[in-house]
Order: structure tokens, then C-alpha cells, then sequence
């Protein structure tokens, strides 16, 4: 269990954050929504969080530059990103890490998949 980990999830999917809204509140998560790229670096950088969740295709500003907007910005007391794409996760994955991402996930995810890439993303043992 996460308990108080603090995620914000930014998805244009409204069905994806109800998804990702319920499975980490089980979880213990303390979670955060938001539905485009300006409210993520909004709520990134008057809020903190261990772990943000990320898709690429969204409204205003793509998940890439959010990424890369708040790790720079934060630098080492940055959260950990994993970025969540539709796109092909061997082409994009390299775009990720330079935006600051830790981890990818390909859309569809199973939910056990997405636990495991924050999991690594945190540096915690998924078998614990």
C-alpha cells in the first residue's frame, strides 16, 4: 500500500481519471485530476506530489512539456513522472526520459502494469 503517497493524474480521458481516480484511492493514495496540460503544471507547482501521471495527447500543453516544465523547474525535489502514451513505447520512450520522465506506460495499461512502472519509478519493491 502507498499510504499518503501524493498523486496528480492529468488525463483528457475523462473515463481513464475515474479509473485511475478509483484504483488509487484503494491504494491509499492521495489523489489529484486534472484534464489538460495547464492545470498539471498549475497544480505541480503549487502542490507537491511523490508521483505524477502523465498522458501525452492533451489540451493546451502536451505531457512531454510538462514533463520537462516541472523537472526542470524542480530539479532534484522533482516528483517521479511516468508518462502514459497511445503511441509506440519503443519511438516515444527515449522522448520521455529527456523530458524528465522516469518511467512509460502504453495505452491500454493493465492497472498491475501502471503499479509496477510507479512502483520502479519510486524505487519501491513491487513483491513487498
Amino acid at each position: 500500500m502507498a499510504s499518503g503517497k501524493k498523486i496528480l493524474i492529468a488525463d483528457d480521458d475523462p473515463d481513464i481519471l475515474d479509473l485511475l481516480e478509483a484504483y488509487f484511492i484503494k491504494k491509499e493514495y492521495d489523489v489529484a485530476l486534472v484534464a489538460n496540460g495547464k492545470e498539471a503544471l498549475k497544480k505541480a507547482e503549487n502542490e507537491k506530489f511523490d508521483i505524477i501521471l502523465l498522458d501525452v495527447m492533451m489540451p493546451y500543453i502536451d505531457g512531454y512539456h510538462v514533463a520537462y516544465e516541472i523537472s526542470s523547474k524542480q530539479e532534484s525535489s522533482a516528483p517521479k513522472i511516468v508518462i502514459m502514451t497511445s503511441r509506440d513505447v519503443s519511438t516515444e520512450k527515449g522522448i520521455a526520459l529527456l523530458s524528465g520522465a522516469a518511467e512509460v506506460v502504453q495505452k491500454p495499461f493493465s492497472l498491475e502494469e501502471l503499479q509496477s512502472k510507479i512502483d520502479s519509478a519510486l524505487g519501491v519493491d513491487s513483491n513487498q
